[in-house]
C-alpha cells in the first residue's frame, strides 16, 4: 500500500482550488487530515504510555497524544501546501517534485525540535529486501523518495490526459525494477556475511514489567535473573554478552552489585555490554543522570562508557515544560537525564563497537558516526516495555533493521521485554525474540570494516530534496513579491 499511499493527497491537492487563498487552505487542510490518519495509526500508543507510567489521567494523556499528532500531521500538511503553490509556477510538472518535497518534509522531522522521525515512508519496504537494498546507497531518505515516486508518477497517470500520460509511471516502474534486481544481486552476492571476523554474541532479555523495574524489594530477584540469564549465554559459547538499556536495577558505578559483574566477567573471560544509569556529582553544580551503556572488559575493568546522546522527549525528559503546565504529573514522574556529548566506541578484544539506546536508532546519521569512528559492529539495546502489545516494539525493531543494510554491519539487539535479535548486514532478520519472555540467545555475528556508500555519502538525498525545496520555494516567493500569488 506504501507505493500508492500519497496517490489520492496528490490527486486531491492538484485539484485544489485555483483561487490562492482558497486553494492554499484546501490543500494544507488535505495535508493535515492526512498527516491525521498517518500518526494517529502509528503513533497511537503514546496516550496509553503517558496515562499508565506518566501518572496522567486517561483524558489528559489523550490532549498530549493528540498534540504529538497534531504537531507530526504539520509535516505533511505543509508538504501538501508547498506541492499546491508549485503548481501555480510549474503546472502539473510539479508532481515530479513531490518526491523530493516528501523526502524534505521528513527530513525536517528528524531535524526540527530535536526531531521525531517515527516510521518515515522509506521503512515500509525494510522487508521487501531487493528494493531495501538501495538503503547502502541513499539511506531509508532515498527509499521514502523512491516509493514516494511511484505515488506521484500514478497520480500523473491518473490526472493527465495525452498520450503521454504513462511514459512517467512506466519509466518510474522501470526504475524501481532496475533498483530490485540490482537489490536482488546484492543479497545473491552475500559477500558480507563471510567476510570480516566471528564473533558470537549473547542476548539477554530479562522481561522485567516496568512496574516492577525500580521496586526496590525485587532488585536482588532482577540482578540474579540477568546473572543467571548471562552465565546460560556464556555456556553456550558466547564471546559478548549484551545486557538491555538501565538493566542494573542499580547504578553502575559504587554499588557492590558492580563488583559482581567485574568477577563474572573476569570468571567467565567475556566482555559484557551493560546498560546502566550513571549518577556523575560535578564539581560545581547539581548532580547529573545519563542513560549509559559501559563495556566491561574480559579482565573486568571498564573498558569504556557511552553516556545517551538524543533523548526521549517525555520519557527521559519533558520539553516546554512551562507550556505543558497541564502535564503536571508527567514532569515529576519523567527522570531529567543529561544528554551525552557524542558518539563513542566501545572495545572488545581484536576490534570495537558501537551502541545506541533505545530511540537513538531511528536517527541514521547517529549510527553512521558510530561506524565512522570505526564500529565495526552495531549493537542497539532498549527497553520497551514501556510500549506494552502495541506494533510499536515492532516498528522499532523494524527501523532498527534498516540501520544494518544502511552501514552494511551486522547489528544484535537486546530489549529488556523484546523484540531481541539479530540483523545480518542486508537486512535480513536472523533472530526475534517473542516479546515479554525471558531469554538469553547467543547468534554468530561477525566484525566488518567495509564501507557502504551510504556511509561515506550520508543523507545526501535528504540533502538534495532540501536543496530541490528550496528552489521550488524561491520562484513561488518572487511571484508574492510581484502579487501573483
Amino acid at each position: 500500500m506504501a507505493w500508492i499511499a500519497l496517490t489520492p493527497l496528490l490527486i486531491a491537492v492538484i485539484n485544489a482550488s485555483p483561487a490562492p487563498g482558497r486553494g492554499r487552505l484546501r490543500a494544507f487542510v488535505l495535508g493535515l487530515i492526512a498527516g491525521i490518519v498517518y500518526f494517529a495509526g502509528t503513533v497511537y500508543w503514546t496516550g496509553g504510555v503517558m496515562a499508565q507510567y506518566g501518572g496522567l489521567s486517561v483524558p489528559v494523556a489523550a490532549l498530549i497524544a493528540g498534540l504529538l499528532v497534531a504537531y507530526l500531521a504539520l509535516f505533511p500538511a505543509f508538504f501538501a501546501l508547498t506541492l499546491h503553490a508549485a503548481t501555480r509556477t510549474f503546472g502539473s510538472r510539479a508532481l515530479l517534485l513531490a518526491p523530493a518535497l516528501w523526502t524534505a518534509t521528513e527530513y525536517g522531522r528528524l531535524t526540527i525540535f530535536g526531531g521525531f522521525p517515527w516510521v518515515l515512508l522509506g521503512y515500509s519496504q525494510v522487508t521487501v529486501l531487493p528494493v531495501a537494498q538501495l538503503a547502502a546507497v541513499t539511506g531509508v531518505f532515498g527509499l521514502s523518495w523512491l516509493v514516494a515516486m511511484v505515488s506521484a508518477a500514478a497520480a500523473h497517470a491518473a490526472l493527465a490526459r495525452d498520450t503521454r500520460r504513462w511514459v512517467p509511471l512506466a519509466a518510474t516502474l522501470a526504475g524501481v525494477a532496475v533498483i530490485a534486481v540490482a537489490g536482488q544481486s546484492r543479497l545473491s552476492d552475500n559477500r558480507l556475511t563471510t567476510a570480516g571476523r566471528p564473533l558470537r554474541v549473547g542476548l539477554i532479555q530479562g522481561n522485567v514489567q516496568q512496574d516492577d523495574k525500580w521496586a526496590p524489594a525485587l532488585a536482588g530477584d532482577i540482578f540474579n535473573r540477568y546473572l543467571r540469564l548471562t552465565r546460560q549465554a556464556v555456556a553456550q559459547g558466547a564471546q559478548l554478552v549484551i545486557w538491555p538499556e538501565s538493566a542494573t536495577p542499580f547504578y553502575f558505578g559504587p554499588d557492590p552489585e558492580t563488583e559482581t559483574l567485574r568477577t563474572l566477567a573476569r570468571e567467565s573471560g567475556v566482555s559484557m555490554l551493560i546498560g546502566s544509569d550513571q549518577w556523575e556529582r560535578p564539581r560545581a553544580g547539581p548532580p547529573k543522570i545519563y542513560n549509559a551503556a559501559f563495556m566491561i572488559g574480559r579482565d573486568g575493568s571498564t573498558g569504556g562508557v557511552y553516556r545517551k546522546v538524543h533523548l526521549v522527549p517525555f520519557g527521559e525528559f519533558v520539553p516546554m515544560k512551562d507550556v505543558l503546565f497541564f502535564a503536571g504529573p508527567l514532569v515529576q514522574a519523567v527522570s531529567d537525564f543529561s544528554p551525552g556529548s557524542d558518539v563513542a566506541t566501545l572495545p572488545i578484544p581484536d576490534g570495537s563497537i558501537s551502541t545506541a539506546i533505545c530511540y537513538e536508532v531511528v536517527y541514521p546519521s547517529l549510527i553512521r558516526d558510530g561506524v565512522l569512528a570505526g564500529s565495526e559492529l552495531l549493537t542497539t539495546i532498549t527497553n520497551d516495555a514501556w510500549f506494552g502489545r502495541s506494533s510499536a516494539p515492532w516498528q522499532h525493531f523494524a527501523m532498527a533493521s534498516m540501520r544494518a543494510i544502511e552501514e552494511g554491519r551486522y547489528l544484535v539487539r537486546a530489549a529488556n521485554t523484546g523484540v531481541s535479535g539479530m540483523v545480518d548486514p542486508y537486512g535480513r532478520v536472523r533472530l526475534a525474540s517473542d516479546l515479554f519472555v525471558e531469554g538469553a540467545w547467543v547468534v554468530g555475528a561477525r566484525l566488518l570494516d567495509d564501507r557502504t556508500i551510504y556511509s561515506r555519502v550520508g543523507d545526501l538525498a535528504a540533502w538534495i530534496s532540501v536543496a530541490l525545496l528550496v528552489v521550488a520555494v524561491l520562484p513561488l516567493r518572487a511571484a508574492g513579491r510581484r502579487g501573483r500569488v
